[in-house]
């Protein structure tokens, strides 16, 4: 145990860190950082030089907040980008891939686990590999620098499948069987049996799914040529020429809403990790 909350302290550090720099003046941050990039001998008159990691501002400033969330509307804009791009694919793909499960888990049909052998082996190849085949598909279908083009290749991956099969392979089949008894079909068992028995695999994946895709850089940086249209995960690298308070009241604005979504929904999320199978 305490092995464990030492390594939760570490993971914490740098985010801590960069909530207290958020709230530092640009100043403050100047004579804590100003020395990156230049910490030589030469630099220091042959001096040792560290930079100093400061945990509590001398003086609380929400300026820079007011620079992302105020003064400058490309934030707020990039932001229901990526809302615009994240919530569709969620929702699609949590939709798609329980129904894919169902068929996988329950029902039976000629070679269906060679079939989901074949579907899985997506996942088994670096994202990369697939960029070039994606590109040229969306070219010739007419979707690249589109929402399109990000949403549907993310709808029909085989993540969330993989995840609610193994979720549904744990639900007893003899449920199926005494609801086939009373008369209850296909439909009527996957959405009144089976969907409220994988509340916590789908809210799992939910989190899981919003993490990946909050952050995706490779998509939206070679599908969304056009800048208007590209979400938030590619707006801390065009500001990082800008002013450092900027960039950490970015930062914490940009991961808040995946902390906030886990905090709430962290009693599904690890209770869907265990009962599918999946392992860190």
């Amino acid at each position: 145990m305490l092995l464990l909350g030492a390594g939760a302290l570490v993971m914490l550090v740098p985010i801590v860190l960069t909530v207290m720099n958020s709230l530092m003046t640009e100043h403050e941050i100047g004579l804590n950082y100003g020395l990156l990039g230049k910490m030589t001998n030469a630099a220091a008159g042959e001096k040792d030089v560290f930079v100093n990691l400061k945990w509590i501002p001398d003086w609380v400033s929400f300026d820079q907040y007011m620079e992302v969330l105020v003064r400058n509307p490309k934030f707020l804009h990039m932001f229901w980008n990526s809302a615009k791009l994240v919530v569709p694919i969620i929702a699609g793909q949590t939709a798609v891939a329980s129904l894919a499960a169902y068929a996988f888990a329950k029902l039976r049909f000629w070679g269906r686990g060679s079939w989901f052998l074949v579907y899985l082996m997506t996942m088994l190849m670096p994202f990369q590999v697939t960029l070039v085949p994606n590109y040229i598909m969306l070219d010739k279908l007419g979707l690249l620098n589109t929402n399109a083009a990000i949403m549907l290749p993310g709808v029909f991956a085989a993540f969330g499948v993989f995840m609610l099969r193994q979720f549904m392979l744990h639900i007893p089949t003899a449920l199926i069987e005494a609801a086939k008894l009373d008369g209850a079909g296909h439909f009527t068992i996957f959405a009144k049996i089976v969907m409220p028995l994988v509340k916590p695999g789908a809210a799992a994946l939910m989190v899981l799914l919003f993490v990946d895709y909050w952050n995706m850089v490779e998509q939206p940086l070679i599908f969304l040529q056009d800048a208007v249209e590209q979400p938030l995960s590619l707006y801390l690298a065009q500001i990082s020429k800008e002013a450092r308070g900027v960039v950490f009241a970015a930062s914490v604005l940009f991961m808040s809403p995946m902390v906030v979504l886990f905090l709430y929904a962290q009693t599904h999320f690890v209770e869907g990790i265990q009962l599918s199978g999946i392992k860190g």
